[in-house]
């Protein structure tokens, strides 16, 4: 079969390309899927260049999202030719992950295709749109109905999912981008309005800000995060689920303490099957959006490194679907 392949040689230098490898074996309470979409995400990125953080064995196979038919299973729960979906857990990371015409999973990691939703859409979405739903489920059971969200790193997958999911169901969504060029682009998928990057950075160090943003869904972490957490409304909910600014937070109580804000993390990756599933739902239904061909970049698998290069330098805008 043709897979995306990460190898390792003796000097530690990581390179990747499709290649042929063997299909796998599966054993006990194992499906093997046909794939037939996969995606791209910034996890992906990392582990094609042997980030350790990701991936720590080699040769191996990027993808922690596949989308398929099974095609032979050794699991009561599943039958060849059902539709299923499998994002997160291992897969991707230290097991041979979507990027590859089969993918050997566990069973406990699979969830049946929800109706009303396509295998293709269900892959637009992908890890950045379960992310995105998560995101948005929390804001929406923590009593944020209405008002003005602010969505960081709003051209990302994870962000521009967040930002059509919101619009729809009615709420000011305020973009934030580094990449004035893409105004449009936020324009079309819903943003009331875009603040730039820089304008947002600027420097202040009052402990508190003007109260603004009913709520936020940040995904780049940092002192974009920090700073937006001074303009939170009383009682509004900030959810956080990225790093690509930094890792690091520096902020203070003041919002927590004066205002009553909530800081909530967003984890996709082991949340448990049944709140995926119910994600999914979602997703299928009251969050489905009609933007979707907007936000899509439909590539091959050999199609991938160039792909990884725009992920990496944050030059990448939307979603990348992996056609097979």
């Amino acid at each position: 079969m043709k897979a995306f392949l990460v190898e390792k040689s003796e000097d530690k230098i990581f390179t990747s390309a499709v290649k042929e490898i063997e299909i796998p074996e599966i054993g006990e309470n194992e499906v093997l899927i046909k794939t037939t979409y996969s995606s791209l995400n910034y996890k992906d990125a990392l582990s094609s260049i042997g980030n350790p953080g990701v991936t720590r064995v080699f040769p191996h196979v990027t993808g922690i999202d596949v989308a398929g038919t099974v095609y032979k299973s050794n699991s009561k729960d599943f039958e060849e030719g059902e539709e299923v979906i499998v994002t997160g857990y291992d897969l991707g990371m230290n097991t041979n992950g979507g990027h590859s015409e089969y993918v050997k999973v566990p069973a406990s990691w699979i969830i049946k295709k929800p109706s009303n939703i396509s295998l293709k859409e269900l892959m637009i979405y992908g890890t950045a749109g379960l992310t995105a739903a998560l995101s948005v489920n929390e804001l929406l059971s923590n009593g944020i109905t209405k008002g003005e969200v602010l969505v960081t790193g709003a051209t990302g997958g994870v962000g521009s999912i967040s930002l059509a999911i919101l619009t729809k169901l009615g709420f000011d969504v305020i973009a934030l981008s580094g990449k004035e060029d893409k105004i449009p682009y936020l324009k079309s998928l819903g943003a009331k309005e875009v603040i730039l990057r820089s304008t947002f950075e600027e420097v202040n160090k009052k402990p508190m800000l003007k109260e603004r943003f009913d709520a936020v869904i940040d995904t780049v972490g940092g002192d974009i995060l920090a700073h937006a957490l001074k303009q939170i409304k009383y009682n509004g909910v900030v959810t956080c689920c990225g790093l690509t600014s930094s890792y690091e937070l520096n902020t203070n109580v003041f919002p927590f303490i004066l205002r009553g804000v909530r800081l909530i993390g967003i984890d996709s990756v082991e949340a448990t099957l049944e709140k995926k599933a119910a994600a999914w739902k979602k997703i299928a239904s009251d969050f489905k959006i009609n933007t979707l061909d907007e936000l899509t970049n439909e590539i091959f698998l050999e199609e991938i490194p160039k792909a990884f290069e725009k992920i990496l330098s944050s030059k990448a805008t939307g979603r990348y679907l992996v056609k097979f």
